[in-house]
């Protein structure tokens, strides 16, 4: 398995601006604000293989999720956490491990979206390291990404 791989947090923040500014029409701003935890958030995960073996994920808190959701399909924002809204951070997770697996091996496969919400929950990527975790904030609100690799520390 690869683990030379380098990746910055730049890299990170123009995909990011990318994928917000393409889909939501949202600009992104570097934050170094730190993710709350995952009491009362959401988080919607990817995860990828082959060369490189890790995972992206998206953490938001559900009415920056509502935001994000109605920004994305071009209406006002949902009161409160749904399907839609669900399968729209789903759909985030998924564009933005689209356009790492890109920059991080060639022939990466991503799996399908998976979604956690709720009251106090944990999300484990087990045998994983941090590569990179990147707080943003957009007009909608603030959201924060994580990258994790289950390759060998270097």
């Amino acid at each position: 398995m690869e683990t030379a791989i380098r990746f910055q947090r730049e890299d990170l923040e123009t995909v990011i601006a990318s994928v917000f500014g393409t889909m939501m029409g949202l600009a992104v701003r570097p934050s170094h604000e730190p993710c709350p935890g995952p009491d009362g958030m959401l988080t919607a995960a990817v995860y990828l293989t082959g060369e490189w073996v890790g995972a992206a994920c998206v953490h938001v808190e559900p009415k920056q999720a509502c935001a994000f959701a109605g920004c994305f399909l071009g209406m006002p924002s949902p009161e409160a956490v749904s399907d839609d809204v669900r399968d729209v951070m789903g759909e985030l997770a998924n564009m933005i491990a689209g356009n790492l697996k890109c920059m991080l091996a060639p022939g990466l496969r991503v799996s399908v979206p998976s979604v956690t919400d709720g009251g106090a929950y944990s999300l484990r990527v087990c045998r994983t390291r941090e590569v990179v975790t990147a707080g943003f904030d957009t007009d909608a609100g603030p959201c924060w990404i994580s990258l994790v690799n289950a390759g060998e520390p270097d």
